[in-house]
């Protein structure tokens, strides 16, 4: 019984220090898109923002940030950043739609998600896995096997994960995606 009230104090401590640490970076989120100087600061702020309110459960905020920057998007599309920002929009409209129940809505994101052209980032260390992570949880693996597809695209350096998590969608599993989640 002590052994038990041990681990279930350690997951509360664990769990309220990740609250606190998303709460922080949401803090230094907010706090840089309210110093964004110009419109092209706003965009480079608006996706760790809109991120970091769905991260500390602000799906309202979260929805306007990403709304505002998918309405960016396309006057930035030759910047460095237009991958980044595909992949981020549909992230975060994605997960506020699988925790408002619409998942046909949140599996259309996560294609979209996946049809970025990349970025220096998502080539290099690869594409959020949130989403993919949040559907798998609700039993749909066609939907990420096809989003792991198109990353396949431009992650060029993916040490073979693509393929593994691949195989262990299709075997009933949900892979962890280590730090994918918090790209």
């Amino acid at each position: 019984m002590k052994k038990i009230v041990i681990a279930l104090l350690s997951l509360v401590m664990i769990t309220t220090a990740y609250a606190q640490v998303e709460k922080q970076q949401y803090d230094k989120a907010i706090a840089r898109l309210r110093e964004a100087k110009s419109e092209l600061e706003r965009f480079y702020a608006l996706d760790r923002a809109a991120k970091a309110s769905v991260n500390i459960g602000n799906k309202q905020e979260a929805k306007q940030l990403a709304e505002e920057l998918q309405g960016l998007m396309q006057k930035y599309r030759d910047d460095w950043n237009y991958g980044n920002v595909v992949q981020d929009v549909n992230i975060v409209l994605g997960r506020i739609a699988v925790s408002e129940g619409r998942i046909e809505d949140a599996k259309k994101h996560l294609l979209e998600a996946g049809k970025s052209p990349g970025s220096p980032q998502m080539d290099s260390f690869g594409p959020n896995m949130t989403l993919a992570k949040d559907l798998l949880e609700k039993g749909e693996k066609d939907v990420v096997i096809q989003y792991f597809e198109l990353c396949s695209k431009f992650w060029e350096m993916d040490s073979g994960k693509l393929k593994q998590w691949t195989q262990q969608v299709r075997d009933g599993q949900i892979p962890d995606f280590g730090p994918n989640l918090l790209y």
